[in-house]
């Protein structure tokens, strides 16, 4: 039977707090859950900050009926080779590595191709465009850091035929790749960073075919003052006397760039 006394029907239900963190002993009087307000583990109740000092009321309890949720990672697209990134990778302002490795090595599909002192892998990541899967690439540098830039820029790209090679192009003999393997070899922009030319371009003829290319681009002795200094900058004619003597021949030079000579030779 309805209760027809207003005041009763006006009077709000008891809310009680129960402290997880006591006994197991029951509160006395009834258990009425409060609809608004719950207690989450690790969260302090009433009772646990009065026995700490602290006043309830003044201070902030964080309610978690609606707690801020962070909202779930949006899955990522995986990235594809696009235009952009080709010039990304295989063009500067000062080189166009795949117009030089197309137009001028005319490098084909399936061959074997190596980067010495690959660094940025501007040269390696076009080398492998060309070459396609039945091709490989050999990106070779003392930097373990450029390395890891190339092989992630392979993986970006969704070129599978290139490999790192961790070498120092001064030890002659120190790259593990198989000798007379390499259909073409590069040294590009790499000479002028040291004084062991002869070294260099050994280790490079060591691991080239009978009728492989070595193509070197280096720096010209008119380039302008962001270039490296003179005492630097690679003479194309030392390096012509050197290719004599690691029976290399000279099949064409070119114009690499602005700023830079190009030199073809061909193992004898």
């Amino acid at each position: 039977m309805p209760d027809n006394n207003p005041q009763l029907n006006n009077i709000e239900p008891v809310s009680m707090a129960i402290d997880n963190n006591n006994d197991n002993t029951p509160a006395s009087g009834p258990q009425v859950p409060n609809p608004v307000s719950k207690i989450t583990p690790g969260q302090p109740t009433s009772n646990q900050l009065a026995n700490q000092g602290q006043d309830p009321e003044k201070t902030n309890i964080t309610n978690p009926a609606s707690p801020a949720v962070a909202p779930p990672p949006v899955p990522q697209a995986p990235q594809q080779y696009t235009q952009n990134q080709e010039q990304t990778f295989g063009k500067s302002e000062l080189l166009d590595a795949g117009k030089i490795l197309q137009e001028v090595l005319e490098l084909e599909q399936g061959q074997i191709i190596a980067d010495l002192g690959a660094g940025g892998g501007m040269f390696t990541i076009q080398a492998a465009r060309l070459v396609g899967d039945r091709g490989e690439v050999y990106a070779i540098d003392i930097m373990k850091s450029s390395l890891s830039d190339i092989e992630s820029k392979a993986r970006m790209t969704g070129f599978n035929n290139v490999k790192t090679v961790w070498s120092n192009l001064e030890i002659v003999g120190a790259a593990k790749i198989n000798e007379a393997s390499l259909d073409c070899a590069m040294l590009v922009n790499v000479l002028f960073q040291s004084k062991k030319h002869f070294e260099m371009m050994a280790e490079a003829a060591r691991l080239l075919k009978p009728g492989g290319k070595l193509m070197i681009i280096d720096w010209s002795s008119t380039a302008p003052g962001f270039s490296p200094p003179s005492d630097m900058k690679v003479d194309p004619a030392e390096l012509n006397t050197h290719a004599v003597k690691l029976n290399l021949s000279l099949e064409q030079e070119f114009k690499a760039g602005n700023y830079h000579f190009g030199l073809i030779f061909v193992r004898q």
